[in-house]
């Protein structure tokens, strides 16, 4: 693909610059195979636009290249606080108070990924500093995917809406501890020396993201008195503030995509009104999301897949799937939920994409040569459980019986009209 590249450059002299007309080529490509993977195999698109992305990878496509900077990062910041502030915003805190058990639940699926992640590596032989930060990346699942996985199986039900509470909260927790475990790879001494040592970076993190997320969440709450939440101005107020906390809250030393989780959750409790934003951002929205899920696997197919690295991956991911589907389980007693439904939720939760990318990017920022080692077996299991974890997340909403719509593949017969996306 280089060679071809190479010729194409020699011979074209875009005015935007040979980048530019290499991605719109991809996300064209990406939209079409996402489209009709979609409708002839009822699959969700993004299993389209992550096998887009991952072959684009593998073939070398130079439009990203890992580690991520300058403007590729920021988009992926973007996309990941857009979809977390709007996941932040379905979770209304005082769902905790009626059903405690929805926390316990997320307490213990996220607490027991950590442990038999962990065990699994070191039982691999895999040294302490690069298992310990692997077993926070794996507790974060993906609400972007399993977001996009219900809007294409028109799902709706007890196990999508807990599946993609307890996805929000494990992404809080991973955000959090990976975000101060990076800023603690500077130090010296890394190592715990003391209780205040390790809570300090963790207060540190937490404080910033709450801070800037509080920001974000009174000003879109004082916007909302003059403006209507159907507005397009308001949605494009909405985009523009997360892009500037996005840009801010890592500069201050917090998380970007913390923060706007956060100022989502806040904003759910300051304006509890059912949003209407979501479709007022329409095209903008879902193409920052389709660049994203692309990005992220154009950049994660660069990894190494050698065969000591493959057996670490698939350790990883079995452990992970494992730890999820049992601490569902293990919290599920008083939760309102049966038995089999805690196992579909534990599946949904499988998907693994956009925010542990940005949580690797930040170890390998943190540490050149450590990051790289977390990264040589983060980035081939996050290509994996996006795809794998799309698949398995649509199955658990199938075999749950939340989709509106069987899963056949659609057809079109020959008086049928234009076909509308859902």
């Amino acid at each position: 693909m280089n060679e071809i590249l190479a010729i194409w450059a020699e011979w074209i002299k875009p005015s935007a610059g040979l980048p530019t007309v290499q991605w719109s080529i991809l996300l064209a490509v990406a939209a079409a195979a996402g489209h009709l993977l979609n409708r002839y195999t009822g699959m969700p698109k993004v299993v389209g636009y992550s096998l887009v992305g991952g072959f684009a990878g593998l073939a070398g496509f130079t439009g990203a290249v890992w580690p991520l900077q300058g403007t590729g990062l920021f988009l992926l910041e973007l996309g990941v606080a857009v979809v977390l502030f709007e996941a932040g915003g379905r979770i209304p805190l005082r769902w905790f108070r009626h059903n405690p058990m929805v926390l316990v639940q997320s307490l213990a699926e996220s607490a027991l990924t950590f442990i038999f992640v962990y065990w699994a590596l070191s039982a691999m032989s895999v040294r302490e500093a690069v298992a310990e930060p692997l077993a926070l990346l794996a507790m974060a699942a993906s609400p972007a995917v399993l977001s996009r996985v219900a809007i294409d199986t028109r799902a709706a039900g007890p196990v999508t809406e807990r599946a993609l509470v307890l996805s929000t909260l494990s992404t809080l927790y991973a955000l959090t501890l990976c975000s101060a475990r990076a800023g603690m790879l500077h130090r010296p001494d890394s190592g715990v020396t003391s209780v205040m040592g390790t809570l300090y970076p963790v207060l540190v993190v937490l404080g910033l993201s709450v801070v800037v997320g509080a920001v974000l969440a009174l000003t879109l709450r004082i916007a909302l008195r003059v403006m209507s939440p159907t507005s397009e101005n308001t949605a494009i107020l909405l985009l523009a503030l997360i892009a500037a906390g996005a840009a801010l809250a890592a500069h201050f030393g917090g998380s970007a995509p913390l923060a706007a989780l956060l100022g989502g959750m806040l904003l759910k409790q300051l304006n509890p009104r059912p949003w209407s934003w979501p479709r007022q951002m329409g095209t903008a929205s879902s193409m920052l999301t389709m660049l994203m899920f692309v990005l992220v696997s154009v950049v994660a197919a660069q990894a190494d897949w050698s065969g000591p690295v493959t057996s670490l991956v698939l350790v990883l991911v079995v452990a992970r799937v494992a730890a999820k589907i049992t601490g569902v389980a293990i919290g599920n007693v008083g939760s309102g939920a049966s038995w089999k439904q805690a196992l579909w939720v534990g599946c949904a939760m499988s998907p693994m994409s956009s925010v542990a990318l940005l949580l690797v990017s930040q170890f390998v920022a943190a540490s050149g040569a450590l990051g790289r080692q977390i990264a040589g077996v983060a980035l081939p299991a996050i290509l994996l459980m996006e795809v794998l974890g799309a698949v398995l997340a649509t199955v658990a909403i199938y075999r749950a019986g939340e989709s509106s719509k069987p899963w056949a593949p659609l057809t079109r017969g020959p008086s049928s009209g234009p076909v509308h996306e859902p």
